[in-house]
């Protein structure tokens, strides 16, 4: 699937709310100056509620579907039509606002 490609300033969120962020953006590729993401990296998310009480809240994330055709030190990049996990609920990310001049499939 098509998709923004989704930088290291994106607003990405788990289904929660809580803000996600990359632990180690990829610098080999820039967007507007800010590094990509690649669905290898692990995400920290900070602000989860973790609604309704009964659930932890997330505290990490994976990405487990991005670029098909394109790819930065030989892994896919994060895209907005990807799909990620977050750990411990399970519940996936919500990327809501990237870069706009970069898609990839």
């Amino acid at each position: 699937m098509a998709g923004f490609l989704i930088q290291q300033s994106a607003t990405v969120l788990c289904l929660h709310g809580g803000q996600a962020t990359p632990v180690v953006p990829n610098s080999a590729v820039l967007f507007g100056g800010m590094p990509s993401c690649l669905i290898s990296g692990l995400w920290t998310i900070a602000g989860c509620p973790g609604v309704p009480s009964s659930v932890p809240p997330c505290v990490t994330a994976q990405w487990i579907t991005g670029t098909t055709r394109v790819t930065s030190k030989g892994q896919p990049l994060v895209v907005q039509s990807g799909q990620a996990i977050c750990s411990p609920t399970g519940t996936p990310l919500l990327p809501l606002v990237t870069q706009t001049r970069v898609t990839a499939i």
